[in-house]
């Protein structure tokens, strides 16, 4: 299900890009195209809907109907994808409504996978979980967008690739209707108490305002540092594209990939708060791997180390955060509480990144890395205070 809710990303986005620019289309029209993907900033807006409602069939049960009719959802417009003949004057008209489409019905199977997985795991396996549901969506990105692009290039074009991709969201639709399904939880009665008392609720524990600052700030260091870390090696350090694609996206994926399962292992053995502290203090720590880099000659070698760090600190900072967003939410309100806090775990990645471009413009590497450091801080810091609550969900 991990892979399954990766997969849709790229094909609404990158891999349709490529599509587009293959055939021709004017940068400016690319670049508005990106706003199909706002449904996946919002989507807490409609997941009280899918907390409130069932499907009307015995064998949808809470979660697993609606995973299923997404995924078949999906399957249907990559079908149609398929179809389309780019060489028709409005076509780009219907690429546009189809984009938005997915990406709309690809942030609701989130919402839904997110809850069931919350539901569905034993907290003592709940890091273990996310780790994985985490490795499957990086493979998953990795399928839909440079396998994909291999396939278009060298064998199927890009029709043929989106036909394929409808046939294995079919065979995902098939794999979602065997997954087990939670026992049955109290569901909000009304639409009202689904939109309200998610919030009414999270809003009465102790020091409630005091976690979602931690959730904004958790992971900020690491956003800071990678929002420019490819202008870095190929400008600042002086590697070729192809060395920092090579390092980056190769062995650094593998790394990331590992550093999920690793953080989910070590959640499954230790406690959540003292994963969070440590995973968050490796976290700031890869970026002073980045600051050696700005002070050395580097070789290919010493940014692989420096890569393969903070992927594996990553790695396991994300498990161990998602893990803490699950343990987070009321049962009876699951997807509306997790999409919430997921949104916001994204607005410092968003507010951060021209921040961090005027740091690099203004001054030197060095500092543009120690401000990495520094801004990492805050939020181990408030992981520290807010200890109590860790430990009475976890």
């Amino acid at each position: 299900m991990g892979f399954a809710s990766g997969l849709p990303l790229a094909l609404s986005s990158g891999t349709l890009q490529a599509w587009l620019t293959v055939g021709g289309v004017d940068l400016r029209v690319l670049g508005w195209l990106s706003l199909v993907g706002l449904p996946y900033t919002y989507k807490f807006i409609w997941a009280p809907i899918i907390d409130r409602y069932n499907l009307p069939f015995k064998i949808a049960a809470r979660r697993r109907g609606w995973l299923v009719l997404f995924t078949i959802f999906m399957a249907a417009i990559l079908l149609v994808f398929s179809r389309l003949d780019f060489q028709a004057s409005n076509v780009l008209f219907y690429v546009a409504i189809l984009a938005f489409c997915l990406a709309f019905i690809s942030s609701s199977f989130d919402v839904v996978f997110d809850a069931w997985r919350t539901e569905i795991l034993p907290k003592k396996i709940m890091g273990l979980g996310a780790g994985w549901s985490v490795v499957g969506y990086r493979v998953a990105m990795i399928t839909s967008g440079a396998l994909a692009l291999l396939l278009a290039d060298l064998y199927f074009g890009f029709s043929g690739v989106y036909f394929l991709f409808a046939i294995l969201f079919l065979f995902l639709a098939l794999v979602a209707s065997l997954i087990p399904e939670a026992p049955t939880k109290n569901s909000p009665k009304s639409l009202r108490e689904a939109i309200r008392e998610p919030f009414k609720e999270f809003f009465s524990r102790k020091n409630a305002l005091l976690i979602l600052i931690t959730i904004i700030l958790y992971k900020l260091g690491d956003a800071f540092a990678l929002s420019l870390s490819t202008a870095f090696l190929i400008r600042g350090a002086g590697f070729s594209p192809g060395e920092v694609g090579a390092v980056a996206k190769g062995v650094g994926l593998f790394a990331a990939l590992g550093g999920g399962l690793i953080g989910g292992w070590l959640l499954s053995k230790s406690n959540l708060f003292l994963c969070l502290v440590w995973f968050g203090i490796f976290q700031a720590l890869s970026n002073l791997g980045f600051l050696w880099l700005s002070l050395i000659s580097p070789t290919v070698t010493e940014m692989a180390f420096v890569i393969v760090f903070e992927n594996l600190s990553g790695g396991m900072g994300t498990a161990a955060f998602v893990a803490l967003l699950m343990a987070l939410c009321n049962q009876r309100f699951t997807a509306t509480q997790f999409a919430l806090l997921s949104a916001l775990s994204s607005v410092g990645r968003v507010f951060i990144g021209p921040f961090a471009g005027e740091i690099a413009y203004n001054f030197e590497w060095p500092t543009f890395f120690v401000c990495s450091f520094l801004v990492a801080a805050p939020g181990i810091i408030l992981i520290y205070f807010i200890r109590h609550e860790i430990k009475e969900i976890f």
